[in-house]
């Protein structure tokens, strides 16, 4: 019997909700920008069930992505999964988000590196192989500057991601840019990687799954000088 799977993408601000039958998608919705918050996105749970069938408690895995990302978006994906999964007694398996949007490019090239937008002219960065059809980690996620990260980039590589919007034009001849089209991390995605991740064995628990941020957010940085001033 194929694997019921309802996945989650809120990391970037083109959010989306899927539902698969193993590595078959049967629909995928993209939410408005505007509509990217916890009191809008569980109705868009609801209606992705209704368009394939499903009842809630059909959903045997709820897949969604734990960062890097926006912090606000990772907060409504992860609490949204454990929710759902606890609801209905699914298992939940969250993926890094930088490394679906590898997983999307379409290259040729061995060496792929995932970027999204960190602010304060810094990137989230992780490089990735591939191996055939698999995918190999071959760096952890980091905060990178934009500067060292462009004069680190090596001939032969192909680069993905949100954090190419402003850097195209700088990205070096010899490094292979994927289309814009693929940069953004889908929800389809997300559950054909929680599939094979799940087939292979992963299982996160429900209790201690949450995002990861790997910084702090303006406001507790802003805290925290605030806490070492008053020392």
């Amino acid at each position: 019997m194929a694997l019921r799977i309802l996945a989650l993408e809120t990391s970037t601000l083109d959010a989306s909700v899927a539902a698969l039958e193993d590595e078959c998608v049967l629909g995928q919705v993209t939410l408005d920008r505007s509509r990217r918050t916890a009191q809008c996105f569980a109705p868009a749970i609801a209606d992705q069930l209704r368009n394939v069938g499903w009842r809630p408690e059909d959903v045997q895995l709820v897949a969604v992505t734990v960062g890097p990302g926006s912090f606000t978006g990772l907060r409504v994906g992860v609490t949204a999964a454990k929710t759902l999964a606890y609801a209905v007694g699914a298992q939940v398996l969250g993926v890094p988000t930088l490394k679906v949007i590898a997983r999307q490019a379409m290259t040729q090239a061995s060496h792929i590196c995932a970027v999204l937008d960190a602010q304060r002219q810094q990137l989230f960065a992780a490089d990735f192989q591939r191996r055939g059809e698999e995918l190999m980690e071959a760096s952890e996620t980091r905060i990178v500057d934009v500067a060292q990260w462009l004069v680190g980039l090596s001939p032969g590589t192909a680069v993905t991601g949100p954090g190419l919007v402003r850097l195209v034009d700088r990205i070096p001849a010899e490094v292979e840019v994927i289309d814009a089209s693929h940069w953004t991390p889908q929800a389809a995605t997300v559950g054909r990687m929680a599939y094979l991740e799940h087939q292979a064995g992963s299982r996160h628990d429900l209790w201690t799954l949450n995002p990861l941020y790997y910084r702090s957010s303006a406001a507790e940085e802003k805290w925290r000088g605030k806490s070492d001033v008053a020392q």
